[in-house]
């Protein structure tokens, strides 16, 4: 059994504790903020490749719990016009489909499952450096205390310390010129199937929603913004300011947009895009990469809780079959890369159809419109949730 650091108590950190604690490890979480992460963050659409990952975990049911099922999106431009329907990242053999639900509330189930199975979190930890030694790794935190474990795991996300600790020339996050906003509506009278997501591709920004089961309308916005903001420019965006920028950008589209977003009480303040199209250090002896902190993907993937669940039950199998620490990282690379680096680079196509400019969106339109005649098997994100990981089959060594 080792005693298996991990950096970053998110979903990443969360379910990987699980996953390792599964495979007879001890996971010790380290979140660097001194409180958890309830209420913080909008809601995602899990899709049924990561629902899939949970399985041998048994988490699946616990997590379809809290959300709703969401089988299927429409795709429609601004002029009202509706271009096809299709499912929503598939269905798994015993009905399965797709999962929406608060980014906080599966954060919080995680966490405490991840407690209830005797996962020790430390809260107010932010690691600040790390060093090996020949048989293990010794972890420093900002308020002078350390830790010593056989592995460090950064699940610390896209600014990750663990990445840098590695590489210290690593590349920065790549922005995507998108800015991401969303809310939650109530009152109003949508002729929608609950659980179908409608996304239109508008003339001045991306619109997305859907009719929850009790009511409430569940909506983002993609708004393009070509250069990187700062934080500056973020400030000065907040408040009832950024209300009515978006309701000046949907209102020239035929959808419901506006209404939507007259009856949203609050409105998320806007957020940059940000993605990594390779990370060239993953791992060097006992120190490692998952999620973010190894391949951020932008949200226009619909992965990026998908690939983390991915991950940590990929990395429990390698270290569940793999006795030594440095290949078992190795081997976790070598099954990850090619796959997690190909959705990131779908992601940033699919993100890319937001952000054009007047005379790219004509061209935006009219292709969209012509790949949408494409029978539904064309589909160039059915890799990413067609994937399954086989838990039961030994992983061999590489490395």
């Amino acid at each position: 059994m080792a005693r298996i650091l991990i950096a970053g108590g998110g979903i990443a950190g969360a379910i990987t504790a699980i996953a390792l604690h599964e495979v007879g490890h001890e996971p010790v979480l380290y979140e660097a903020y001194d409180r958890s992460a309830e209420g913080v963050g909008a809601f995602l659409t899990l899709a049924v490749n990561g629902l899939d990952a949970l399985t041998p975990l048994g988490l699946k049911p616990l997590v379809k719990d809290l959300g709703f099922d969401t089988p299927r999106m429409t795709l429609g431009l601004g002029n009202g016009r509706k271009l096809s329907e299709f499912p929503l990242g598939g269905a798994l053999p015993d009905g399965t489909v797709s999962q929406t639900v608060l980014r906080s509330d599966l954060y919080v189930a995680l966490r405490d499952e991840a407690v209830r199975r005797g996962v020790r979190t430390e809260f107010g930890k932010r690691l600040t450096d790390a060093k090996q030694t020949a048989d293990g790794v010794t972890a420093s935190f900002a308020d002078g205390t350390k830790s010593e474990g056989d592995l460090l795991i950064g699940a610390d996300g896209l600014r990750s310390t663990v990445r840098r600790i590695l590489d210290p020339s690593a590349p920065s996050p790549r922005y995507v010129p998108l800015l991401n906003t969303g809310g939650f509506a109530r009152g109003l009278d949508l002729d929608d199937e609950p659980g179908i997501m409608h996304m239109v591709f508008g003339r001045k920004a991306f619109f997305a929603h859907v009719l929850a089961p009790d009511g409430a309308v569940w909506w983002f916005a993609n708004v393009p913004h070509a250069s990187e903001p700062t934080e500056s420019d973020l400030a000065s965006m907040r408040g009832p300011s950024w209300r009515e920028r978006l309701l000046d950008l949907v209102r020239p589209d035929r959808t419901p947009a506006t209404a939507i977003i007259e009856a949203s009480e609050n409105i998320y303040e806007p957020w940059a895009t940000y993605d990594f199209p390779t990370v060239p250090v993953w791992h060097r002896g006992r120190i490692g990469l998952i999620g973010d902190a190894a391949h951020a993907t932008s949200p226009a993937a619909g992965q990026g809780a998908a690939m983390a669940i991915e991950d940590a039950v990929t990395l429990a199998m390698c270290l569940r079959d793999v006795s030594d620490p440095a290949a078992a990282l190795t081997t976790f690379e070598a099954l990850r890369r090619e796959r997690v680096e190909a959705v990131v680079a779908q992601g940033k196509r699919n993100g890319d159809a937001k952000a054009p400019g007047p005379v790219g969106r004509v061209l935006r339109d009219f292709f969209i419109t012509r790949a949408m005649r494409k029978p539904a098997t064309d589909d160039p994100n059915r890799f990413m949730w067609e994937h399954r990981i086989d838990w039961a089959s030994p992983v061999s060594r590489v490395g």
